[in-house]
Order: structure tokens, then C-alpha cells, then sequence
């Protein structure tokens, strides 16, 4: 629907990692689950991966009852509803039961390794330095990873892991895309766009 959606869309066919940044409601997370969805339909992948921080709901987590996995089921509800939506219900919950679909909370994803798959980090924004840095050499072959966020709405009192992944990105001339999504890329609602350039306009 716009051409930096355009960009983010040619970048998935070609890159194996790629940085997509920008406000609410520009499809960021949706044009991830369709792709991924797609893939993995086609059988292209063995996986699907979704994680994200718990940072900004860390200490609520412990309050919802079931494993960390269902404990971070919820924050990953725009992604999962994305897949299933494409996929079809049924198939999206055979797969989950199969573990051909995955939600991997950060603090059970050191030690493991993700080949053949694609995986996503939502909310990267709110990853510290040293959490991206044991996310992205998590990463085996065949694997495609897409990393979400928004740097203006991060909930960190520190550095954010995901500065600190474009500046490498920038200053090493890393094979890596950054998309950049602007206000005007805005879709979801006019009342969205609203919204965000209301805040944006008085720097919250």
C-alpha cells in the first residue's frame, strides 16, 4: 500500500536478516506473519519463530498462570492472529501442536540454535545490548530473521539492543536492509495516524 512497503516486501525475498523500524500501524508486524505464514504453507521452512523482551511487562508475567510460553502468549497475539488468519485456524493449530509454529520466551532461548526457519523479534526496541546479542547468535542456517520495532517507544532506562544493531548494522556496512517506515506509511486507521502524530507532535 506504500513504497517503503514495497521495500520491506522485495527485502524479505532476498535478505536473510532484515531491520524494519517505524510507528504504529504501518504494517510491520502483519507483512511479517503473511510472509511467514506463506513460507511455511509452502513448506519452505521447517519453523516459525516469535519472540520478544519481556522488558516492559516483565514483572506482570509471573501473575498469568502457565509456562513462560503461555505467559507470552499474549504479547504475541498481533503475530499469531496474523498467521492464523492466513493460514487458516486449523492449520495454524496444527501446527502449533506440531511445534512447527513457535513462541520462545528470551529467557529460555539461550543454548538453542534456529535452522531452517524464520524467525521474528518483536518489540526489538526493547531488547538490551547483550539480550540481541545472544537472540541474533542464536541464528543456524537457512533461517531468516526479522526484527520489528519502533526505537521511539522503547521502555528501556538503558542503551536498546535495537540502536545498537543498526549502528553495527550502519558502521559495518552489514548485508543487512533497514526499513525505515515513516508516518505517511501509516494504513491501519486514519484515526491511527491521528493518534501518532498527535503524540509524535508533542514528543511522547
Amino acid at each position: 500500500m506504500t513504497p517503503h512497503q514495497s521495500d520491506y516486501l522485495d527485502a524479505l525475498r532476498v535478505a536473510e536478516q532484515i531491520i524494519v523500524l517505524g510507528p504504529a500501524g504501518t504494517g510491520k508486524t502483519y507483512i511479517a506473519g503473511t510472509h511467514a505464514a506463506d513460507r511455511l504453507r509452502k513448506r519452505e521452512i521447517r519453523k516459525i519463530v516469535i519472540t520478544r523482551p519481556n522488558v516492559p511487562a516483565g514483572r506482570s508475567l509471573g501473575f498469568f498462570p502457565g509456562t513462560l510460553e503461555e505467559k507470552i502468549a499474549p504479547w504475541v497475539v498481533p503475530l499469531t492472529e496474523t498467521i492464523k488468519e492466513r493460514m487458516g485456524a486449523g492449520a495454524f493449530d496444527v501446527a502449533v501442536k506440531a511445534g512447527d509454529i513457535e513462541i520462545v520466551p528470551f529467557e529460555v532461548m539461550r543454548g538453542r540454535t534456529f535452522d531452517n526457519a524464520i524467525v521474528i523479534l518483536d518489540e526489538a526496541q526493547n531488547t538490551t545490548p547483550a539480550e540481541i546479542k545472544m537472540f541474533l547468535t542464536r541464528i543456524g542456517d537457512g533461517t531468516q530473521v526479522i526484527i520489528n520495532g519502533d526505537v521511539s517507544q522503547t521502555d528501556l532506562r538503558e542503551t536498546s539492543g535495537l540502536r545498537t544493531v543498526i549502528h553495527l548494522t550502519k558502521s559495518n556496512s552489514l548485508p543487512i536492509p533497514i526499513i525505515e517506515f515513516e508516518l505517511d506509511d501509516i494504513v491501519r486507521s486514519g484515526i491511527c495516524g491521528m493518534w501518532v502524530r498527535a503524540f509524535e507532535g508533542a514528543g511522547i
